[in-house]
């Protein structure tokens, strides 16, 4: 039966090597089996400009490029890889997807999103946020030399960690406000995103609506994945099953 699977949070990273065999693998295996692999955000931990040669990541790109020979592949930005760019995704045979993207899921009014513009209570976050997905600021960034970017990346990935041991765990989620007028907006029965790391179906009531939001988890030592049928019936796993 075609399947859809729906992925997030892998923070690809060379110095993270047995997650990136996992991915590979996930790509020669399971992915091959579905007609179509949607990646919600923060596929790589950091990515600062498609002029990157990235040798490091060779092995992944090839196994992106080969499996989009049998499955169709989507990526959406997430915080770490807002940077991607149309050269890398013909480098590894994906196609760049906006936020929100909407889908039908067997009859389902369906949207995806990465899931941090929920978070709206970390002020902080969201201001940081505006900043980096400013297609202007975005410019003058590229400007510089690819090692000025690389040294920009690590300041704004320590400044991160520092500043995320500091907060409360439940400012670092989806607010409920902010969530139920996403619903009311899109006029959507589910809602699939990653993003908090805390994979979940959540039930929920909007004015009398039954409808879901899905959180998918992240990638580690093994993988997270949701499956979605052509009959729309929902499933999540981890990988290796």
């Amino acid at each position: 039966m075609p399947e859809r699977l729906f992925i997030a949070d892998l923070h690809l990273d060379p110095q993270r090597p047995a997650t990136l065999a996992l991915f590979i693998d996930f790509c020669r295996q399971r992915a091959r089996q579905a007609e179509a692999l949607y990646i919600l955000g923060d596929f790589l931990e950091i990515w600062w400009g498609d002029d990157d040669p990235a040798e490091a990541y060779q092995a992944v790109f090839d196994a992106l490029r080969a499996l989009s020979a049998d499955t169709r592949i989507f990526l959406m930005h997430g915080n770490r890889d807002f940077m991607i760019g149309q050269a890398l995704a013909e480098r590894c045979g994906f196609q760049l997807i906006d936020e929100p993207w909407p889908l039908d899921a067997g009859g389902k009014k369906a949207m995806l999103i990465h899931g941090d513009s929920l978070c709206t209570d970390d002020v902080e976050y969201q201001q940081f946020r505006q900043m980096v997905r400013n297609p202007q600021w975005q410019q003058q960034v590229m400007q510089k030399s690819l090692e000025e970017r690389h040294a920009l990346a690590q300041s704004i990935r320590a400044q991160s960690k520092s500043m995320t041991a500091l907060k409360a765990e439940d400012i670092m989620d989806v607010n409920p406000e902010a969530t139920r007028a996403f619903f009311i907006e899109h006029g959507i029965d589910l809602l699939i995103h990653g993003h908090t790391h805390r994979p979940a179906f959540h039930d929920l009531d909007i004015d009398g609506r039954p409808v879901q939001r899905i959180v998918l988890g992240d990638w580690g030592e093994k993988g997270n994945y949701l499956a979605i049928d052509d009959q729309g019936a929902i499933r999540m796993h981890d990988y290796p099953d």
